[in-house]
């Protein structure tokens, strides 16, 4: 396939190949993921189409001041890929962004993707079994699409009222623009979520005077973030077993943590105190305490780590606006109370398109409905990773797996091995554990013996036992099942290595 594609680009086409038998959509942390789990086992007649001018996802759209993870560097990484040189504890975007370059090139993922390519349909032809993809660089089919297109990336920007009239510049925070002027600037920022928590604190050094505009005040936490001394990357370079001890540590205490959350109220109860006591050591002024703390219980929404934004709503040039927009004029924002203020700049820190995610638009199903005229505002899927009506079709950050994918690759991987549906065998290829410390990456021509499994009815596997029988009914692939593939369902799935 690897030829194929060479051979197109060379011949001064779109660098696409006609066909091939997956193709995967987004080139993040779940595209990447994806795209080495079927090298791992030795299947490589795919692609990986980012729309990007590299891969990275969510990691190369979100360029804004302060961008970082708020969950631990060790756990917010491939548990086959650790890297020992992080140099926080919680990483910001560049660091993030660099390991996920280095990743893609240490597994030889890159002669796969296909960067600047943009989906723009995806509809399925039941006659040929094939999905007919478009995109802005030309077309091509392929038997099974899996997408793995993160909402993270999907700016939402509020329809506000003469918005459209604003002479000043705007811009997302996922949109980051580095060539607008921010110094000594009057700026806007709306809303207070999880990045703008990040983006307001290195912004307001710059304002001349920061206006920012919540219409619901987070529960924030103190943030635990250091420095990852010398030593500690010393011994986990030396020591790898150490590096997946720290990630079982912090997987095993997110875990907890979940579960006390929902099962045990006092934990709640302790949090709120947590999150209370943060407010008053960090902000003296009684009247701004009250506007910046929540009248919801904790974890109802997205709790925040930070130790940088309540000082920074404390700063003498900024201003914590909670009246909510009215309207947007030439060169000013008006709040509901009738304030005017006028401003150079509005920043949008407003979140994304999740639930209504963008794929839903693209994609139309053996009916010819697309996702959304299915879903009818409501998503949903088995295992959130596969629909009735869309043979062949597998969404690694579908419904409800917004914190799961990463068992969703192995999911999937694990119904793509060995076997093409011509018949051809493939064999499992050895693909390098450990850090991607550069290198050849994944060499081809490694050999092991094959699995043989088949490909479309280890898919079916995604419908549980219980219901076997209607196993085609509900994934609607609508492939016949050999004795030999009957016989393989009822073994358990190989544990990964």
């Amino acid at each position: 396939m690897v030829v194929a594609v060479e051979e197109a680009s060379r011949a001064g086409g779109t660098g696409l190949p006609a066909e091939v038998d997956v193709c995967i959509v987004g080139g993040g942390f779940s595209g990447l993921g994806m795209a080495i789990r079927l090298l791992e086992e030795g299947y490589d007649d795919f692609l990986v189409l980012e729309r990007g001018d590299d891969v990275g996802g969510t990691w190369h759209y979100n360029t804004y001041p302060g961008c970082g993870c708020d969950i631990p560097s060790h756990l917010y990484s491939f548990s086959f890929a650790p890297n020992p040189e992080w140099s926080q504890t919680y990483s910001l975007q560049p660091e993030i962004r660099a390991y996920l370059h280095r990743v893609a090139d240490h597994f030889g993922v890159r002669p796969y993707v296909r960067t600047a390519t943009t989906l723009e349909s995806a509809s399925w032809n039941d006659d040929d079994g094939r999905w007919e993809i478009e995109t802005d660089r030309g077309s091509l089919r392929a038997r099974v699409l899996v997408t793995g297109m993160g909402p993270l990336a999907e700016p939402r920007i509020p329809d506000l009222p003469g918005l459209d009239s604003f002479e000043g510049q705007t811009m997302h925070s996922a949109r980051w623009d580095d060539s607008v002027e921010l110094e000594d600037k009057r700026i806007a920022s709306v809303g207070t979520g999880a990045s703008a928590i990040q983006y307001v604190p290195e912004v307001r050094k710059q304002a001349a005077k920061l206006h920012v505009f919540q219409r619901t005040a987070p529960w924030v936490l103190p943030h635990t973030n250091r420095a990852v001394r010398g030593f500690e990357r010393r011994l986990y370079r030396a020591f790898p077993p150490l590096q997946k001890l720290a990630r079982a540590g912090v997987y095993a205490a997110r875990e907890t943590a979940v579960v006390g959350l929902v099962k045990r109220p006092r934990m709640i109860k302790l949090l709120e105190i947590v999150a209370r006591q943060h407010i008053e050591r960090q902000i003296s002024d009684p009247e701004l305490r009250e506007r910046v703390t929540p009248d919801y219980t904790i974890g109802c929404k997205r709790m925040l780590p930070s130790n940088k934004w309540y000082p920074a709503l404390a700063e003498d040039n900024v201003e914590l606006v909670t009246t909510g927009v009215k309207e947007v004029r030439a060169s000013s924002i008006v709040d509901d109370e009738g304030v005017e203020r006028d401003v150079d700049v509005i920043l949008f820190g407003t979140g994304f398109h999740v639930t209504d995610m963008p794929v839903g638009k693209m994609v139309s199903g053996r009916s010819g409905q697309t996702l959304d005229e299915v879903w009818q505002g409501s998503p949903r899927a088995m295992y959130g990773a596969t629909m009735a009506d869309f043979p062949n079709l597998f969404m690694l950050l579908g419904p409800n797996t917004g914190l799961g994918h990463n068992s969703i690759h192995d999911r999937v991987a694990d119904r793509l091995r060995a076997r093409r549906p011509s018949g051809h065998a493939r064999a499992r290829r050895h693909v390098r554990r450990g850090p991607p410390r550069g290198g050849r990456g994944v060499q081809p021509g490694s050999r092991s013996t094959p699995r043989g499994h088949g490909l479309d009815q280890r898919l079916l596997e995604l419908v549980p036992r219980r219901h076997r029988a209607q196993r085609h009914a509900v994934a609607r692939l609508d492939l016949p099942l050999s004795p030999r593939d009957l016989a393989l369902q009822s073994r358990p799935l190989p544990a990964r290595a």
